[in-house]
């Protein structure tokens, strides 16, 4: 089984759809290879940018399969985990481990507003029901459960519990997180607009969106920041964060399939209920993107940079 390290960038990648809303597989690995090539670490697939509440559980393994076979040999190919029954969310983890994901990223129950307990027992039964390593996601803006401290600490006990995406929006809860756990716990920032500042705190990596459209200038700056070039990290960060604060939006998966159509490697097309963008909303988002391409940073040799042994 691939060891995975849960340090550098991993994109929530977006799912590619034809016109009709069939899956376009030949863009998605397009996106991924553009992705690959700029150094990116390994893909979620399936998140909430994934558009993960249309998609079936059926094409969320086509997208991992055709993924592992195209790049399983370089990049971590993970699948995210998002039900509301723990039988559905283990029966997903069975087949997913069959075809050979490397791991998983798993949210508390959906549709439900559980106990501690009950989030708890979810993780357990999960994790215990497979050897994949497991990052869970703990976003309580958006799914109004979070997970604490004192949770973390009924869980630490499973091996394959490696790591946390860290989207509550407070930059002090990875200082909270290394005071209880030091290095057990590997922490992925999975807020665009806070992962500077999160990777100065000590984050391990970063769960990015505009990375979908941007690759190059995301890992650019986190290979930076481990390197201890901060003011050249910092000036690209400046840079972006107009961009970056796209994925802070609850259209946040039209801006960012326009990103990348713009940009040349994805286009537009969603999955009913969501529309691609119009009027003075369409307008404000390019113009955005405008901007930033047109005034896009020339970069240092980031690639050159030694990360395996900074991190």
């Amino acid at each position: 089984m691939r060891q995975v390290n849960w340090t550098g960038v991993y994109p929530a990648v977006t799912t590619k759809f034809h016109k009709n809303g069939d899956l376009d597989v030949p863009s998605f690995l397009k996106n991924i290879d553009f992705q690959v090539k700029a150094g990116i670490d390994g893909i979620v697939i399936g998140g909430s940018l994934g558009e993960s509440s249309t998609i079936s559980h059926d094409e969320r393994l086509i997208l991992a399969n055709s993924s592992l076979e195209a790049f399983g040999d370089k990049i971590d190919i993970i699948l995210n985990i998002a039900e509301g029954s723990t039988r559905n969310a283990i029966d997903l983890v069975g087949k997913a481990e069959k075809i050979g994901v490397h791991g998983l990223m798993v949210l508390p129950p959906m549709m439900y507003k559980p106990t501690d307990q009950e989030v708890v027992d979810f993780f357990k039964d999960i994790a215990s029901s497979t050897q994949l390593p497991i990052m869970l996601y703990n976003n309580p803006v958006d799914y109004k459960i979070e997970i604490s401290i004192d949770s973390l600490e009924k869980l630490i006990h499973l091996d394959n519990i490696q790591a946390i995406k860290e989207s509550t929006r407070d930059i002090s809860n990875v200082t909270r997180i290394k005071n209880a756990f030091g290095s057990r716990i590997k922490i992925l920032c999975g807020v665009d607009t806070l992962a500077m500042e999160e990777l100065l705190m000590g984050a391990d990596g970063w769960v990015a969106g505009l990375v979908d459209a941007f690759p190059a200038e995301t890992v650019a700056i986190y290979r930076l920041i481990k390197a201890g070039r901060i003011n050249e990290a910092l000036a690209i960060y400046r840079w972006f964060l107009p961009i970056l604060e796209l994925d802070i939006d609850p259209q946040l998966v039209q801006n960012i399939k326009l990103a990348e159509a713009m940009v040349g490697i994805g286009t537009e097309h969603v999955r009913a209920p969501r529309h691609i963008l119009v009027g003075a909303e369409r307008r404000h988002v390019i113009e955005i993107l405008e901007n930033g391409i047109r005034t896009r940073p020339s970069l240092p040799n980031y690639l050159d940079i030694d990360i395996a042994s900074l991190v």
